[in-house]
C-alpha cells in the first residue's frame, strides 16, 4: 500500500515543500507531486491538470491532497477533486505535515490523514527568549 500526495498549492509553495522535503529526507519521494495555482490561473484549467495528477500517482490506495488556505482557490480546486477521486483533502500544508505524510504513506488513506494533521499540529511550538540580563 503506498498513498499517492498531491500538493495544490499558491504559486511555487507546494514545489518549496517537496524540495525541502527531499532535503529532509535524503530521498526523492516517490508518487508525490505539486501542482501551482497562480493568481491569474484558470481554475477549471488547473482542476484537469489536478485530476490527470490523482490518475498518476494512485496506485489504487488514493490520494492525500495538501493544500495551502482553506477557501481559497487551490484549496477550492482540491476540493473539487473528491466528486472525482478517491482523495482526502487537508488544508494548512505545512512542511512537518508534509513529512509525517511521506513517512507514513503505507498507512490507510484516513489514517494518513490523521497523522499529517498531528504532524502539522505537532510541529507548531512557540520558542522564548531568553531575557538579556
Amino acid at each position: 500500500m503506498s498513498i499517492g500526495i498531491l500538493l495544490v498549492t499558491h504559486s511555487g509553495l507546494g514545489h518549496s515543500l517537496l524540495r525541502s522535503a527531499r532535503v529532509i529526507l535524503a530521498a526523492e519521494p516517490a508518487d508525490a507531486e505539486a501542482i501551482d495555482v497562480p493568481g491569474d490561473s484558470d481554475p477549471d484549467a488547473v482542476f484537469e491538470l489536478a485530476l490527470a495528477a490523482c490518475r498518476r500517482l494512485d496506485s489504487g490506495d488514493g490520494i492525500l491532497v495538501l493544500t495551502d488556505l482553506f477557501g481559497s482557490t487551490p484549496s477550492n480546486i482540491a476540493g473539487r477533486l473528491t466528486e472525482h477521486h478517491n482523495v482526502l483533502v487537508l488544508a494548512g500544508v505545512n512542511l512537518p505535515m508534509l513529512v509525517r505524510a511521506l513517512n507514513y504513506r503505507a498507512s490507510p488513506l484516513d489514517e494518513l490523514g490523521r497523522k499529517a494533521l498531528h504532524g502539522a499540529r505537532d510541529g507548531m511550538v512557540m520558542t522564548t527568549r531568553k531575557e538579556a540580563s
